[in-house]
């Protein structure tokens, strides 16, 4: 073969034909350096008649300039990427890009420098350097990531240096990593958890695709139930991918894992340093990582042996990617598993309707934990009903719930108040002129956080200092928080309750897998009473001594139209219920609502699961959405609103007319303006038998936009914003 057709990896370029020069050895999934222009690009060797390109003759063809020194992308690999982006409605490159994550990783065997304390100081100490010094104890990084770690510039840690107070180590990039052993720990499984591990770990040694859906309550031991398929995957020199949606849970995961195998297993998030990923990545080329566990992005690692794919809590939205391809991890690793041809365990304790449908038609198969493990019981779960019994004026806590905290506080047990709300007040305005605290760039009220005295928005990350005045008519002393956030729920539990410990847990103060170790520690220790947190507590967690759970406002999911929002509000309060006596001490759930009538609100109160996915299941039926019928969005933006709104008119005026295809819009996004863009919707709702994504691609290839202008198809959305 003296010529091949690569994907470069850059979405406005088509499929490429290159010569092969004489001697070099190049195969489907070669990664290759090719001229473009003056410049060298990575692209990636494919089957030519699986690209359509433009015959070029031999004479005309440019060489290639070499192949990087990785293992060739497997076949499976490419066929993933390819579904991936059809599905999607993305471009092949765009997808492939995630495939080849670790640009160090290409080149190669390595070593580079790191730094870390001496335990010298410099002669002269500045307020920077003594930060510094403080924040980088036990830290090796590069100067850069040291950098970030401390909070400091790059001049401050090159004087360290210089002063001999941080020297420098070199570091093999590719140090194998420990193995774990399959045997190292024997765990006592009940009768439940082994019937299901054995089903589990017999398609292990099939070596087939098999999908499979673990729906067990919480505190079942799903975890323990999957670890035993992954025993069986290393026994068998195969590889495993766990995926978990939070950095946050990686470190409590990490801990189980390794007191059963002995090791920790390899991580793979957007957190590790770039060493840290190379070493990962080129660990998975080589076959050398028996166990990943990562974030939606590790299911594109080029894998050598895959013998087991298992996504924990698979039902959470945060799998569903919602920038550049919006793909949805737990449906991209069934089909992972499809064409590597292993099993594929979704494990959850409230299912994804989605899921459970599928399983309803056989396409996958369903296995159950409906009791706790050791003879743990469910809590009891009650509603009050704040029309009724009203918290004081300016508080946000019944005092039932202030009463069920008081009670644990005096057996020595913990609580957790639930409110999926950082900060400390979603909105902030003054109480002499009325104005509202908005961010600049996005349609959205800034967030006051108190702990940071700043003013924050959650959607683009701006933040300004919190003002003394008023900005807008100069008044002193009289801005207002609206709305309780978790800050103002810790202040008023410190406030009722002084005696009591509060540690509150958002992504704020978990940020990294080191914080989130911390925060586990403390509540093992008995160090904390009362957490309040964010859906960050939901899942995860496991702590013997919390009895009682508070949710805040259950009605607050209820609230945005969210088509999904019944099924996410029932799936969030059972989940953080689910913390609540864990161990051998009853728990006792306590949900704030002003609608306890509500169909949500009342299943969850009666425990009764089962009829609230009945009538969810026959709504969604009855309005033809998923997974009855199939959702799709576009999203047109544009720095200017005129531009964008001039763009979706005309995408509107060339709308297909297909039969069972309804098209909405175009019309300005719940959030139209997001991080400095405007932004139009169109919300696309069809039957399953329309070809969904063949529509799109007809209709949006006719037309041309202003470079401003970007134009994003997001297939099965979760967010409507």
């Amino acid at each position: 073969m003296n010529r091949v057709r690569c994907l470069v990896l850059n979405a406005a370029l088509g499929p490429l034909d290159y010569k092969v020069p004489e001697g070099m050895d190049v195969g489907p999934g070669s990664v290759v350096e090719c001229p473009l222009g003056p410049r060298t690009v990575i692209g990636i060797v494919w089957e030519a008649e699986r690209l359509a390109g433009t015959e070029v003759p031999a004479e005309k063809l440019r060489p290639l300039r070499g192949v990087l020194p990785v293992p060739p992308l497997s076949a499976a690999l490419r066929r993933l990427i390819e579904w991936t982006a059809d599905y999607y409605v993305a471009s092949l490159a765009s997808v492939a890009r995630m495939a080849l994550s670790s640009g160090g990783a290409l080149k190669g065997p390595a070593t580079m420098t790191e730094y870390r304390l001496t335990g010298g100081l410099p002669e002269r100490m500045t307020p920077q350097r003594e930060a510094a010094l403080g924040a980088l104890e036990g830290e090796q990084a590069t100067i850069r990531e040291l950098a970030g770690i401390a909070g400091v510039s790059e001049g401050v840690l090159r004087g360290l240096v210089n002063h001999g107070a941080l020297e420098p180590v070199e570091v093999d990039c590719d140090r194998p990593y420990p193995p774990a052993r399959p045997d190292f720990v024997e765990i006592a499984l009940s009768a439940q958890q082994r019937e299901a591990a054995d089903i589990f770990s017999n398609a292990v040694r099939k070596a087939e695709f098999a999908p499979f859906l673990l729906d067990g309550v919480t505190g079942s031991g799903k975890t323990e139930t999957y670890f035993e398929p992954v025993a069986q995957a290393l026994r068998m020199g195969r590889q495993v991918l766990v995926l978990l949606p939070e950095i946050a849970l990686t470190e409590n995961f990490l801990h189980r894992f390794e007191e059963r195998f002995g090791a920790p297993p390899v991580l793979w998030h957007s957190s590790l340093k770039s060493t840290e990923r190379r070493r990962a990545y080129r660990a998975v080329s080589e076959g050398s990582a028996q166990v990943v566990v990562g974030a939606r992005s590790a299911l594109f690692l080029p894998f050598r042996q895959l013998g087991l794919i298992v996504v924990d809590e698979a039902h959470e939205t945060s799998f569903k990617q919602e920038e550049g391809v919006r793909y949805n991890a737990r449906d991209v690793a069934v089909m992972r598993g499809h064409f590597e041809q292993v099993p594929v365990v979704l494990a959850s304790a409230t299912p994804a309707l989605e899921s459970l449908q599928m399983a309803e038609s056989g396409i996958y198969a369903k296995i159950d934990l409906p009791s706790r493990y050791g003879g743990a019981q469910m809590p009891t779960i009650e509603a009050i009903d704040l029309t009724e019994e009203k918290p004081p004026q300016g508080m946000w806590l019944a005092q039932r719930l202030v009463d069920g905290i008081e009670a644990r506080l005096e057996r020595g047990e913990q609580s957790l108040l639930f409110l999926n709300r950082r900060g400390y007040a979603p909105l902030t305005l003054c109480r002499n002129c009325g104005f509202r605290y908005q961010c600049p760039n996005c349609s959205a009220w800034l967030v006051e956080h108190r702990f940071t005295n700043r003013l924050a928005c959650h959607h683009c990350g701006h933040e300004a200092p919190a003002p003394k005045s008023c900005t807008e008519c100069g008044e002193p002393d009289c801005l207002v928080a609206c709305g309780p956030g978790v800050e103002r729920i810790a202040d008023e539990v410190a406030e009722r309750l002084p005696q009591a410990r509060v540690f509150v847990a958002t992504s704020d103060t978990l940020n990294s897998p080191g914080r989130a170790a911390e925060f586990i520690a403390a509540v093992e220790a008995r160090e904390v009473d009362v957490i309040v947190g964010t859906q960050l507590v939901t899942k995860g967690f496991h702590f013997p001594e919390l009895t009682l759970v508070g949710v805040v406002d259950a009605d607050l999911g209820l609230e945005g139209g969210d088509l999904r929002a019944g099924e996410r509000t029932y799936q969030q309060v059972a989940q953080v219920a689910g913390r609540a006596g864990r161990g051998s001490k009853p728990g006792e759930v306590l949900l704030q609502t002003r609608h306890p009538d509500a169909p949500v609100i009342a299943a969850l109160a009666a425990g009764d699961r089962d009829a609230f996915y009945s009538a969810e299941t026959e709504m969604r039926r009855e309005a033809g959405a998923p997974p009855f019928g199939r959702w799709a969005s576009i999203i047109i933006s544009s720095e200017d609103d005129a531009e964008a709104r001039e763009a979706a008119n005309r995408i509107g005026a060339f709308r297909p007319d297909v039969a069972e295809c309804m098209i909405l819009g175009p019309a300005p996004a719940p959030m139209a303006l997001l991080r400095g863009r405007y932004r139009y919707r169109f919300l696309i709702n069809a039957r399953r038998s329309v070809q969904l994504q063949q529509v799109i691609r007809r209709w949006l290839a006719a037309i041309d936009h202003p470079p401003g202008v970007r134009v994003a198809v997001d297939i099965d959305p979760y967010s409507f914003v």
